[in-house]
């Protein structure tokens, strides 16, 4: 009678967009080859996944979970008893909810969940989004029965039997871009005849890239160029300000674009941070783009992210260091340069992979029809 119940997976992690987003990806994809799976999430109490996830429709569970602090602190025997917890928690919720397979996405919560899953033999499946392996995944990646990656020469840090070239799950497709893009400037208010220079900081903004930009201001105004500007919530009020009091036309400012689609469509460049799922989208979309890696990340994985597309020409770094003296001007450069941008546009696309979500999940059902 056991072929007759509905298949129930556990999707676990969260913390970033970067993880949220494509965990939600994974799920849809599931439903859809699927729609009569039971999906449960497990997230991080007081993270972002504890309401996207229920916003896209899917039950979540938190855990206590934190991550360790770098260095000796007292915080670390909070930590060291939330994870006892967050481990005899995930215990439970797997006794109750009985998965066929778990799923983790990376961030903290994913490592209790599919330690506990990976100890009583149930199949677990890694995604690891970026080039370079996390801890918490290394470690889990011994129990795994599939590890999906989006680079090659994962073979470094996990066991090459184990690993599938799947690709990043990422928010929508971009297939469309070219026939949006009238579209696309008339919902920003941009001419058609100067070309755009889209400027993002990822959800939170990036200080660097808005500092960038706003100490060279007046070179930014004086452009012969737009510029679309994603500055985050916390920087919007002080740019905003700081544009009044100048005669600035060719700037349209945003705390945050919703319409990510929009944004792509009408770029000539991009200017962006280099975290895992942004990268994959930017492949997707295969537009040139100046990278401005994040150093305030776990393992300097921006960094290393960025390194693997400018070894292939697909885009150009600009550390974070250097950024407030030299972004401003390669990103004039670069737009006015168009054999360069043709070539980095050819070289991006040529890394993108597509549906990606659903190669994930049919790994997954693969593994529950076992």
């Amino acid at each position: 009678m056991s072929h007759q119940k509905h298949k129930r997976i556990i999707i676990s992690g969260g913390g970033t967009g970067g993880h949220v987003f494509p965990a939600i990806s994974i799920a849809n994809a599931l439903r859809r080859l699927d729609p009569e799976i039971e999906i449960l999430f497990v997230g991080a109490e007081g993270r972002m996944e504890m309401e996207k996830v229920p916003a896209a429709g899917y039950r979540i569970v938190g855990l206590p979970v934190a991550g360790f602090q770098r260095s000796l602190s007292l915080k670390n025997f909070i930590v060291l008893f939330k994870l006892a917890t967050s481990l005899f928690r995930a215990r439970n919720i797997i006794r109750e909810f009985v998965p066929d397979v778990v799923v983790g996405v990376g961030g903290y919560a994913s490592g209790p969940i599919l330690r506990e899953a990976g100890k009583i033999g149930i199949p677990t499946i890694i995604q690891e989004q970026n080039s370079y392996a996390g801890v918490t995944n290394k470690l889990l990646a011994k129990k795994a029965s599939v590890i999906c990656v989006a680079y090659d020469g994962m073979e470094k840090y996990f066991p090459a039997g184990k690993i599938i070239r799947t690709g990043n799950p990422v928010r929508q497709n971009f297939d469309n871009l070219a026939n949006l893009r009238s579209e696309a400037l008339s919902f920003f208010n941009l001419k058609k005849e100067f070309p755009v220079i889209l400027v993002l900081g990822g959800s939170l903004g990036a200080g660097t890239i808005n500092k960038s930009l706003s100490e060279n201001i007046q070179k930014v105004i004086s452009s012969e160029c737009q510029w679309l500007w994603q500055t985050g919530n916390y920087y919007f009020e002080k740019i905003n300000e700081m544009l009044n009091q100048t005669a600035a036309v060719n700037i349209s400012l945003h705390s945050f674009i919703n319409r990510m689609d929009y944004a792509f469509a009408a770029a000539d460049i991009i200017v962006s941070r280099a975290g895992a799922g942004t990268i994959s989208e930017l492949c997707l979309v295969g537009k040139p783009v100046i990278l401005v890696p994040s150093p305030n990340v776990a393992e300097d994985h921006q960094t290393r992210n960025a390194l693997a597309l400018t070894y292939k020409n697909a885009a150009v770094m600009i550390k974070d260091s250097d950024a407030a003296e030299q972004l401003v001007h390669e990103a004039l450069e670069l737009v006015s340069d168009n054999r360069g941008k043709a070539s980095l546009s050819a070289n991006i696309s040529k890394m993108a992979d597509r549906d990606a979500d659903v190669r994930i999940a049919n790994e997954v059902l693969k593994l529950a029809g076992k």
